[in-house]
C-alpha cells in the first residue's frame, strides 16, 4: 500500500543540483513526496532528469541545466527559477566531482585534476548559492543543504584533492550560515561511502565489503542521505552552520 504524500512542503520550491542521479535524485523524490515543486539540476544527465520528472509525485517540477563549473549557466538557471516560480525556498547542492588517485602517488594528482575537483566541489557550490541567495532570502525561511563527505575530516577518500575540497565546503557552510542568517539556514550532510556510481569502480560488492567494517554493518543508500537532507529542511529549524554525519559509523 502506497503511503499518502505529506503536505509539509506544499507551496515550496526546491532546487537540487546533481539531481538526475544518486543522492540528488533520491533527494528530489523525497522533497517532491513532501509536496515541494522540484527543479532537477543536471549537467550531462538530461535524459535521466526527464525520466525522473515523470516519476516524481505532484506537479510543477522541471529540469534545468546547471553546470557547476560554469557560472553563466548557474545564473541563467537562477533567472529561470525566478521566472517560472517567483521563489526558491530550498537549495540542495548535491552536484560534485572526483577522480580516484592514490594518496601516495603525488605525481598522479596533477594540477589539472586538483583544480577540476576544487572548482566543481567548492567554487561551483558557492556560485550556485550566490546566484540563488536573493530568492532564498526573499523566502524569509530559506534553507541550503550542502552534500559534503566524511573525507573532509578523515582525510581518507578518493583523492587528497577530494578530501581538501570537502573540508573547504564544510568551511563554506559555516561561513555562509553566519553571513546569510536569519533569513537562510545553511547546513551540510556528510556521507561516507554511498551505494551510487559516484566513485568509479566501486560496485555493490565493494559497498557490501566496506559496510562489514562499520559498526552498523549496513550499506548506506542514497535514500538514507535524502532522509537526512529532508530532516535538515523540515525538522532542524534551530540548526545552522553544522554538518551532520550519515555514514553508518564508517568514521569510528
Amino acid at each position: 500500500m502506497t503511503e499518502p504524500r505529506s503536505s509539509a512542503l506544499i507551496g515550496k520550491v526546491a532546487v537540487v543540483t546533481g539531481g538526475s542521479s544518486g543522492i540528488g535524485a533520491a533527494t528530489a523524490r523525497a522533497l517532491a513526496d513532501k509536496g515541494a515543486k522540484v527543479v532537477v539540476g543536471y549537467h550531462k544527465g538530461a535524459d535521466r532528469a526527464e525520466r525522473l520528472l515523470k516519476e516524481l509525485p505532484g506537479s510543477g517540477h522541471r529540469a534545468l541545466p546547471i553546470v557547476i563549473e560554469d557560472s553563466d549557466t548557474i545564473r541563467r538557471a537562477a533567472a529561470a527559477v525566478r521566472e517560472a516560480y517567483g521563489r526558491a525556498d530550498i537549495l540542495v547542492n548535491s552536484a560534485g566531482f572526483t577522480r580516484v588517485v592514490p594518496h601516495s602517488d603525488l605525481e598522479a594528482l596533477t594540477d589539472e585534476i586538483f583544480d577540476a575537483i576544487l572548482i566543481a566541489n567548492v567554487r561551483g557550490t558557492f556560485s550556485v548559492i550566490r546566484s540563488l541567495a536573493p530568492l532564498l532570502r526573499e523566502s524569509g525561511a530559506g534553507v541550503i543543504v550542502n552534500v559534503s563527505s566524511i573525507a573532509a575530516f578523515t582525510g581518507a577518500g578518493s583523492s587528497i584533492a577530494y578530501c581538501a575540497s570537502k573540508a573547504a565546503l564544510d568551511t563554506v557552510t559555516v561561513s555562509l550560515a553566519r553571513a546569510l542568517g536569519p533569513q537562510i539556514r545553511v547546513l551540510g550532510v556528510a556521507p561516507g561511502p554511498v551505494a551510487t556510481e559516484f566513485v568509479p569502480g566501486r560496485d555493490r560488492a565493494a559497498h557490501e565489503a566496506l559496510a562489514q567494517k562499520t559498526p552498523l554493518k549496513r550499506v548506506v543508500e542514497p535514500a538514507n542521505i535524502a532522509s537526512a537532507i529532508l530532516a535538515c529542511v523540515t525538522h532542524l529549524k534551530a540548526a545552522t552552520g553544522t554538518t551532520i554525519v550519515v555514514d553508518g559509523g564508517t568514521h569510528l
